[in-house]
């Protein structure tokens, strides 16, 4: 982890945040430890802390809903972040003018506005796991689809923007199929941006799971099992077998070949979009769907923990690691190898629980505080 720049939040401060109504919280280069009772705010810090990246947060909540409860809807979070670049003071939310409350949230790196909220991958990555997600190998391809696009973007900048191009040029090509009189040459062109965006996007995915089952392969696991991970799909098992060209040619045929089942089922049956995430544990050989509740939580925590060693690498900045209540469901054994090994990456890990206890064997490594009622505190 030499080779890469450790990130880590210096100072956050919000504003009409969910339950805050004010916060200034002044933060040390260490990993930092939430306490409190359920309910008092502390996966709320983490939603702020995931807003330094891209999209809806950790949450994926609508931005009107995050805003102070009884106030006018407008809410703001700043950070001081010291990461790739040095010091960077960055804000983010929404602001109220003469037309209302915005519904976009806007995005300030330095005092300037970016151009687009992708330009906060220039100063850090957040990496984040909530107790929502303890069913994502029982739960529907969407949900893994969105995961592993998550993990894309963390080390592909761009991920996002190819995504959106395809969802967006489908959505064009479903409505044309609704009118059987269509243009075929219309249907042609949308077909065209589908196939550019659709192989660009399977091929960026492809590449992350390659290059993470390698991290899988050489990371250290502690007490964490060890996951086999493979893409299924249409275009998934074209990647690597030919030219581009090629793979855009197979696709395009496809697309031609289903225009009256598709437009039959209201839909576009096949492409990018209905792809899925394949995890095994691999000692077990046997499906992650198929292992106990605990054993899915920790072949999850390996993957998070292997992604973040990745980011690491590719990108040369230590991601900052959200951890929501990550320590309950852990024997002490699990939870102190869990700590060394989030130590030795060198990242700020935010890590929640309601029972300071569990995390004794972080000792001295660790920022201690204590939630209540939208305030923190040092613990005692």
């Amino acid at each position: 982890m030499s080779a890469s720049t450790s990130v880590w939040i210096e100072r956050l401060k919000l504003d009409r945040f969910r339950n805050y109504e004010k916060l200034d919280l002044p933060l040390e280069q260490h990993h930092v430890v939430l306490t409190g009772e359920n309910g008092s705010g502390k996966t709320n810090l983490l939603e702020a802390v995931s807003f330094l990246s891209p999209g809806r947060g950790l949450r994926r909540a609508a931005y009107d809903k995050v805003a102070l409860a009884g106030g006018d809807g407008s809410w703001a979070m700043h950070a001081t972040l010291q990461g790739a670049v040095g010091e960077a003071q960055i804000g983010t939310g929404l602001r109220t003018t003469t037309a209302g409350v915005e519904t976009q949230r806007r995005v300030r790196i330095n005092g300037a506005p970016a151009k687009a909220s992708d330009d906060l991958l220039d100063h850090g990555r957040v990496l984040w796991l909530t107790p929502a997600m303890d069913g994502l190998f029982t739960g529907s391809p969407g949900d893994r689809r969105r995961f592993l696009d998550r993990l894309v973007l963390a080390i592909d900048p761009l991920h996002a923007r190819r995504v959106t191009a395809f969802e967006k040029a489908m959505r064009g090509r479903n409505k044309l199929l609704e009118d059987r009189g269509a243009d075929p040459a219309w249907l042609s062109g949308i077909e065209e941006e589908m196939v550019q965006s659709a192989v660009a996007v399977a091929t960026a995915r492809s590449e992350l799971v390659s290059l993470l089952r390698g991290m899988i392969e050489t990371a250290p696991h502690g007490t964490f099992p060890q996951a086999e991970i493979a893409l299924e799909g249409v275009i998934e098992p074209m990647i690597g077998r030919g030219a581009s060209a090629d793979i855009e040619d197979e696709y395009r045929a496809l697309l031609q070949r289903n225009r009256s089942a598709d437009a039959a089922a209201g839909r576009t049956l096949h492409g990018p979009h209905r792809s899925d995430l394949a995890v095994r544990h691999a000692e077990k050989d046997m499906e992650a769907a198929l292992c106990s509740t605990g054993e899915q939580k920790a072949l999850l925590l390996g993957l998070i923990l292997a992604h973040a060693r990745l980011t690491a690498s590719v990108s040369k900045m230590v991601p900052i690691l959200l951890l929501d209540e990550v320590a309950a469901h852990l024997d002490s054994a699990r939870r102190a190898s869990l700590f060394d090994l989030i130590d030795n990456l060198g990242c700020q890990a935010w890590m929640t629980g309601t029972d300071q206890h569990l995390f004794e064997s972080l000792g001295g490594r660790a920022q201690y505080l204590t939630v209540s009622a939208g305030t923190v505190a040092k613990a005692g």
